[in-house]
Protein backbone atom coordinates (compact mmCIF):
# COMPACT_ATOMS: atom_id res chain seq x y z
CA UNK A 1 0.00 0.00 0.00
CA UNK A 2 1.31 3.44 -0.91
CA UNK A 3 1.11 6.23 1.63
CA UNK A 4 1.35 9.96 0.98
CA UNK A 5 2.82 12.13 3.71
CA UNK A 6 2.08 15.75 4.43
CA UNK A 7 4.83 18.23 3.65
CA UNK A 8 7.56 18.80 6.22
CA UNK A 9 7.23 21.97 8.27
CA UNK A 10 10.09 23.60 6.34
CA UNK A 11 8.21 23.10 3.06
CA UNK A 12 4.82 24.35 4.21
CA UNK A 13 3.63 27.42 2.28
CA UNK A 14 3.03 30.71 4.15
CA UNK A 15 -0.54 30.89 2.79
CA UNK A 16 -3.14 28.18 2.32
CA UNK A 17 -2.37 25.85 -0.60
CA UNK A 18 -5.05 23.50 -1.97
CA UNK A 19 -4.22 20.02 -3.26
CA UNK A 20 -6.48 17.14 -4.39
CA UNK A 21 -6.02 14.53 -1.66
CA UNK A 22 -8.12 11.67 -3.06
CA UNK A 23 -8.71 12.11 -6.79
CA UNK A 24 -10.26 9.66 -9.29
CA UNK A 25 -8.66 9.53 -12.75
CA UNK A 26 -10.93 9.57 -15.79
CA UNK A 27 -9.31 9.38 -19.23
CA UNK A 28 -10.95 10.28 -22.54
CA UNK A 29 -9.99 10.15 -26.20
CA UNK A 30 -11.69 10.22 -29.60
CA UNK A 31 -10.84 7.70 -32.29
CA UNK A 32 -9.43 9.20 -35.50
CA UNK A 33 -11.53 8.25 -38.52
CA UNK A 34 -14.31 6.96 -36.31
CA UNK A 35 -17.04 7.82 -38.82
CA UNK A 36 -16.12 5.02 -41.23
CA UNK A 37 -15.30 2.46 -38.55
CA UNK A 38 -18.43 3.23 -36.55
CA UNK A 39 -20.61 2.80 -39.63
CA UNK A 40 -19.16 -0.68 -40.11
CA UNK A 41 -19.49 -1.49 -36.41
CA UNK A 42 -23.08 -0.30 -36.33
CA UNK A 43 -24.13 -2.62 -39.15
CA UNK A 44 -22.27 -5.57 -37.65
CA UNK A 45 -23.52 -5.10 -34.09
CA UNK A 46 -27.15 -4.48 -35.04
CA UNK A 47 -27.17 -7.63 -37.12
CA UNK A 48 -25.73 -9.71 -34.28
CA UNK A 49 -28.03 -8.16 -31.70
CA UNK A 50 -30.86 -9.88 -33.61
CA UNK A 51 -29.14 -13.27 -33.29
CA UNK A 52 -29.73 -15.03 -29.93
CA UNK A 53 -26.42 -16.90 -30.14
CA UNK A 54 -24.54 -13.64 -29.51
CA UNK A 55 -26.55 -12.67 -26.39
CA UNK A 56 -25.04 -12.95 -22.93
CA UNK A 57 -26.66 -16.08 -21.42
CA UNK A 58 -25.84 -15.10 -17.82
CA UNK A 59 -25.82 -11.31 -17.42
CA UNK A 60 -24.50 -10.10 -14.07
CA UNK A 61 -27.08 -7.29 -13.96
CA UNK A 62 -30.81 -7.54 -14.47
CA UNK A 63 -31.45 -6.81 -18.13
CA UNK A 64 -33.83 -3.93 -18.61
CA UNK A 65 -36.42 -3.64 -21.37
CA UNK A 66 -34.79 -2.22 -24.48
CA UNK A 67 -31.22 -3.33 -23.67
CA UNK A 68 -29.31 -6.06 -25.52
CA UNK A 69 -26.04 -7.28 -23.99
CA UNK A 70 -23.66 -9.51 -25.92
CA UNK A 71 -21.33 -12.23 -24.74
CA UNK A 72 -17.99 -11.07 -23.30
CA UNK A 73 -15.70 -11.97 -26.22
CA UNK A 74 -16.19 -9.06 -28.62
CA UNK A 75 -12.51 -8.20 -29.14
CA UNK A 76 -11.85 -11.80 -30.21
CA UNK A 77 -14.02 -11.27 -33.30
CA UNK A 78 -11.84 -11.22 -36.46
CA UNK A 79 -13.78 -8.52 -38.35
CA UNK A 80 -11.48 -5.58 -39.31
CA UNK A 81 -13.50 -2.78 -37.65
CA UNK A 82 -13.53 -4.71 -34.36
CA UNK A 83 -9.78 -5.26 -34.51
CA UNK A 84 -9.13 -1.61 -35.39
CA UNK A 85 -11.19 -0.54 -32.39
CA UNK A 86 -9.38 -3.05 -30.18
CA UNK A 87 -6.02 -1.56 -31.20
CA UNK A 88 -7.23 1.97 -30.48
CA UNK A 89 -8.68 1.07 -27.07
CA UNK A 90 -5.63 -0.86 -25.92
CA UNK A 91 -3.29 1.87 -27.14
CA UNK A 92 -5.13 4.59 -25.23
CA UNK A 93 -5.49 2.38 -22.17
CA UNK A 94 -1.74 1.71 -22.28
CA UNK A 95 -0.98 5.43 -22.48
CA UNK A 96 -3.23 6.07 -19.51
CA UNK A 97 -1.65 3.33 -17.40
CA UNK A 98 1.86 4.45 -18.27
CA UNK A 99 1.11 8.06 -17.35
CA UNK A 100 -0.58 7.20 -14.05
CA UNK A 101 1.83 4.48 -12.93
CA UNK A 102 5.07 5.95 -14.26
CA UNK A 103 5.99 2.77 -16.14
CA UNK A 104 9.08 2.75 -18.32
CA UNK A 105 8.96 1.61 -21.95
CA UNK A 106 10.55 -1.68 -20.87
CA UNK A 107 7.87 -2.24 -18.25
CA UNK A 108 5.14 -1.43 -20.76
CA UNK A 109 6.53 -4.08 -23.12
CA UNK A 110 5.94 -6.65 -20.37
CA UNK A 111 2.40 -5.55 -19.59
CA UNK A 112 -0.25 -8.16 -20.38
CA UNK A 113 -3.90 -7.23 -20.82
CA UNK A 114 -6.69 -9.63 -19.93
CA UNK A 115 -10.24 -8.55 -20.59
CA UNK A 116 -13.94 -9.07 -21.02
CA UNK A 117 -15.39 -7.07 -23.91
CA UNK A 118 -19.01 -6.77 -25.01
CA UNK A 119 -21.52 -4.46 -26.66
CA UNK A 120 -24.85 -2.95 -25.73
CA UNK A 121 -27.66 -1.96 -28.07
CA UNK A 122 -30.13 0.21 -26.19
CA UNK A 123 -33.53 1.30 -27.38
CA UNK A 124 -36.01 3.48 -25.48
CA UNK A 125 -36.60 3.29 -22.55
CA UNK A 126 -33.56 1.12 -21.75
CA UNK A 127 -31.11 1.88 -18.97
CA UNK A 128 -28.39 0.23 -16.85
CA UNK A 129 -28.58 0.28 -13.07
CA UNK A 130 -25.73 1.62 -10.93
CA UNK A 131 -22.93 -0.91 -10.54
CA UNK A 132 -19.19 -1.50 -10.31
CA UNK A 133 -16.94 -4.11 -11.96
CA UNK A 134 -15.29 -6.34 -9.34
CA UNK A 135 -12.10 -8.29 -10.16
CA UNK A 136 -10.88 -5.73 -12.71
CA UNK A 137 -8.74 -2.62 -12.34
CA UNK A 138 -9.81 -0.59 -15.40
CA UNK A 139 -13.01 -0.34 -17.40
CA UNK A 140 -13.91 1.49 -20.57
CA UNK A 141 -16.84 2.53 -22.73
CA UNK A 142 -16.63 3.36 -26.43
CA UNK A 143 -19.51 5.04 -28.24
CA UNK A 144 -20.45 3.66 -31.64
CA UNK A 145 -23.71 5.63 -31.88
CA UNK A 146 -25.23 7.92 -29.21
CA UNK A 147 -28.72 7.31 -30.55
CA UNK A 148 -29.92 10.90 -30.69
CA UNK A 149 -31.11 13.26 -27.97
CA UNK A 150 -34.54 13.99 -26.54
CA UNK A 151 -35.69 17.54 -25.83
CA UNK A 152 -38.15 16.20 -23.28
CA UNK A 153 -35.43 14.20 -21.49
CA UNK A 154 -32.19 16.26 -21.39
CA UNK A 155 -30.29 13.49 -19.54
CA UNK A 156 -31.37 10.72 -21.91
CA UNK A 157 -28.74 7.96 -22.07
CA UNK A 158 -26.18 9.86 -19.98
CA UNK A 159 -23.28 7.82 -18.55
CA UNK A 160 -23.24 8.89 -14.90
CA UNK A 161 -20.44 8.33 -12.39
CA UNK A 162 -21.09 8.50 -8.65
CA UNK A 163 -18.79 10.29 -6.26
CA UNK A 164 -17.02 7.67 -4.10
CA UNK A 165 -16.86 10.15 -1.20
CA UNK A 166 -20.21 8.96 -0.01
CA UNK A 167 -20.40 11.23 3.03
CA UNK A 168 -19.23 14.43 1.34
CA UNK A 169 -22.74 15.87 1.26
CA UNK A 170 -23.96 14.69 4.66
CA UNK A 171 -23.76 18.28 5.91
CA UNK A 172 -24.23 21.14 3.46
CA UNK A 173 -24.01 24.84 4.13
CA UNK A 174 -22.53 27.84 2.26
CA UNK A 175 -19.04 26.60 3.11
CA UNK A 176 -19.27 23.57 0.84
CA UNK A 177 -22.45 23.86 -1.25
CA UNK A 178 -20.66 25.13 -4.38
CA UNK A 179 -17.36 23.27 -4.36
CA UNK A 180 -15.83 23.12 -7.85
CA UNK A 181 -14.35 20.03 -9.49
CA UNK A 182 -12.45 17.97 -8.48
CA UNK A 183 -13.70 18.64 -4.95
CA UNK A 184 -17.44 18.68 -5.69
CA UNK A 185 -19.92 16.17 -4.34
CA UNK A 186 -22.70 14.48 -6.25
CA UNK A 187 -22.22 12.90 -9.68
CA UNK A 188 -20.24 13.37 -12.89
CA UNK A 189 -22.16 12.89 -16.13
CA UNK A 190 -20.78 12.15 -19.59
CA UNK A 191 -22.95 12.57 -22.67
CA UNK A 192 -21.24 10.19 -25.07
CA UNK A 193 -20.41 11.24 -28.63
CA UNK A 194 -19.63 8.96 -31.56
CA UNK A 195 -16.01 7.84 -31.43
CA UNK A 196 -15.55 8.79 -27.77
CA UNK A 197 -13.65 6.47 -25.43
CA UNK A 198 -13.97 6.84 -21.65
CA UNK A 199 -11.60 4.97 -19.32
CA UNK A 200 -12.14 4.76 -15.56
CA UNK A 201 -11.19 2.66 -12.52
CA UNK A 202 -13.45 -0.37 -12.32
CA UNK A 203 -14.41 0.28 -8.70
CA UNK A 204 -16.18 3.55 -9.53
CA UNK A 205 -19.96 3.19 -9.40
CA UNK A 206 -21.68 4.18 -12.64
CA UNK A 207 -24.97 3.83 -14.48
CA UNK A 208 -26.70 4.70 -17.75
CA UNK A 209 -29.81 6.84 -17.35
CA UNK A 210 -33.00 5.90 -19.22
CA UNK A 211 -32.57 6.40 -22.94
CA UNK A 212 -35.27 8.22 -24.90
CA UNK A 213 -33.55 8.79 -28.25
CA UNK A 214 -35.17 8.00 -31.58
CA UNK A 215 -32.40 5.66 -32.79
CA UNK A 216 -30.31 2.88 -31.25
CA UNK A 217 -27.69 3.77 -28.66
CA UNK A 218 -24.73 1.46 -29.35
CA UNK A 219 -21.75 1.19 -27.03
CA UNK A 220 -18.84 -1.18 -26.51
CA UNK A 221 -17.58 -1.85 -22.99
CA UNK A 222 -14.67 -3.71 -21.43
CA UNK A 223 -13.15 -4.68 -18.11
CA UNK A 224 -9.40 -5.25 -17.84
CA UNK A 225 -6.94 -6.77 -15.42
CA UNK A 226 -3.19 -7.04 -15.95
CA UNK A 227 -0.03 -8.99 -15.38
CA UNK A 228 3.68 -8.57 -16.10
CA UNK A 229 5.24 -10.95 -18.63
CA UNK A 230 8.82 -11.88 -19.39
CA UNK A 231 9.53 -8.92 -21.66
CA UNK A 232 9.26 -10.82 -24.96
CA UNK A 233 6.97 -8.20 -26.53
CA UNK A 234 3.61 -6.76 -25.65
CA UNK A 235 0.52 -8.93 -25.80
CA UNK A 236 -3.15 -8.59 -25.08
CA UNK A 237 -5.83 -11.20 -24.50
CA UNK A 238 -9.28 -10.45 -25.83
Amino acid sequence: MHHRRMKDDALLPPTAEIAPMFAVPLSQARMPGHESINAQLRSLLLARADDPQFANPQPSLKQQVGVFESQFNLFAWPEPPVQKLREFCWTELGRTLQALNGYTAAEMSRLRIYSHTWFHVTRAPGFVIAHTHPMASWSGVYCVAPGGESSAHPESGVLRFHNPHYYSNMFLDPGNARLAAPFHHGTWSVRLRAGQLVLFPSWVSHEVLPFHGTDERITIAFNCWFGMGDGQGAAGAA
